[in-house]
């Protein structure tokens, strides 16, 4: 449907009910419903030609071109492929933003659909795929379509609404600030000033129709680890003339689990130390002198990261040294968790009970998992939820995960992610203009 009906909509609506904001929603659902079929459109070609992280020019340049087409006010090239848009509403209110991420992944595809990526490139030296194996190709779809359903009430809009397309949520991997971080820096909330922001991510193991989140720490932060060990090198038939960076890396490992299982609060929060590879030795008879050991840092909250980066650090260092070797500890600092402002869920999840019906609204547990949308986060008030992607009647232990290439999304929860953006924009909006009104009332009562 286009921009003309939906408004046409809007107006007969408005002048028999005279509604407040609270009363648009059945008109985001009638509109929410007649897009269905466009949406699924876009998700699809988005998929048919996915993008890398940094790289989203086709994807930026579609969005771009829909949005102004609805009257926003759109600013592009943020943090190098973003696109920052606003529409302004008929009435004064706060300022709400959405974001939605853009960015493939280096996976090659093997769904059977006939939207099917076919995109290959070089990443890391390999030739692989690039596949849409995260659902990204889903959240800008849906962001869209919100884009056309506020747009379309825009003069009942009690303050501004922010739509933020992010590019390079998985990274980029050279080093240099990307994704939210960037576009936090190049002024992505403000001008104006963005008040509350909301996201959603697509789940191909939550059943379509229900919604997941988690009030607080909700997804992990994410560092990566690196030990260079340096020992002795010598003949594999005498070891005793050598320092063994091997057998000492082996000894770091399994030191390393000790932080989880005895130095973490596991009744508080997860934490999780992964070394995925160990890269050392040429040869069968020789005892290397040096190795490289690389992993993933996962946890929740700043204490628990400060704990857990210095037991890293000890354990390392003090068994290298017990066995005679060296070893240099770097930890690279990645995404912070990603924490759903306490308050700010728990006034919008009523939202989306309302909407989905409160036995589809559950509360998840934490994930370990790790989503840049933590950086809008510090800075502002912001809830993060899963919406619904696995079809009906399946289990989430026989479907595909994430960044696989068997991903696999149902389109028909799509609508639900719709109609979720658009609910808590308007009763945001409600509850801020009331409360703006309330406290201004209260000071010219004092004034009198």
């Amino acid at each position: 449907m286009n921009k003309p009906i939906l408004c046409g909509i809007i107006a007969g609506l408005s002048l028999s009910t005279g509604f407040a904001q609270s009363g648009l929603k059945p008109v985001i659902n009638q509109s929410a419903d007649a897009i269905e079929s466009k949406v699924i459109a876009w998700r699809r070609d988005f998929h048919e030609h996915p993008e890398l992280g940094n790289q989203e020019v086709r994807t930026a340049n579609i969005v771009a071109e829909h949005l102004r087409k609805l009257g926003y006010e759109v600013r592009e090239k943020v943090a190098v492929t973003g696109v920052v848009a606003v529409l302004k509403g008929g009435k004064p209110g706060p300022v709400v933003a959405l974001r939605a991420d853009m960015d493939a992944l280096p996976v090659t595809e093997r769904v059977d659909v006939p939207f099917k990526s076919k995109v290959m490139t070089e990443f890391n030296n390999q030739k692989t795929g690039v596949m849409h194996a995260c659902g990204h190709d889903s959240h800008v779809a849906i962001l869209m379509g919100v884009a056309e359903v506020l747009a379309s009430m825009q003069k009942d809009l009690s303050g501004t609404v922010k739509l933020i397309f992010q590019p390079a949520e998985e990274g980029v991997y050279n080093g240099q600030t990307f994704g939210a971080n960037r576009m936090i820096e190049e002024g992505a909330l403000e001008n104006p000033k963005v008040d509350a922001i909301f996201g959603l991510h697509i789940n191909s193991q939550t059943e379509v129709g229900k919604i997941r989140y988690r009030p607080g720490a909700t997804m992990a932060a994410v560092d990566q680890l690196t030990i260079k060990l340096k020992g002795k090198q010598a003949h594999g038939a005498s070891p005793w003339s050598g320092v063994d960076p091997i057998v000492t890396a082996s000894q770091i490992v399994m030191g390393l689990q000790t932080i989880v299982s005895r130095n973490v609060n596991i009744t508080e929060n997860p934490a999780v130390v992964t070394v995925g590879a160990i890269h050392g030795g040429i040869r069968y008879n020789i005892i290397p002198e040096s190795l490289e050991m690389i992993g993933t840092i996962r946890t929740f909250g700043d204490d628990q990261q400060a704990l857990v980066h210095r037991r890293i650090k000890e354990i390392s260092t003090n068994i290298a040294e017990s066995a005679g070797a060296k070893a240099d500890v770097e930890i690279g600092i990645g995404y912070p968790a990603t924490v759903n402002d306490p308050a700010l869920t728990d006034k919008m999840i009523p939202t989306l009970e309302a909407l989905a019906g409160k036995e589809n609204v559950i509360i998840s547990p934490v994930q370990t998992g790790a989503e840049d949308f933590s950086y809008f986060q510090k800075k502002i008030p912001g809830f993060f939820f899963f919406l619904g992607g696995m079809p009906k009647g399946k289990s989430p232990y026989d479907v595909p995960s994430h960044h696989t290439p068997d991903f696999f999304i149902d389109e028909s929860g799509f609508t639900l992610g719709v109609k979720s953006l658009s609910h808590l924009v308007v009763d945001y909006m409600e509850m801020n203009s009331k409360a703006a009104a309330t406290t201004s009332a209260k000071a010219k009562k004092v004034g009198k």
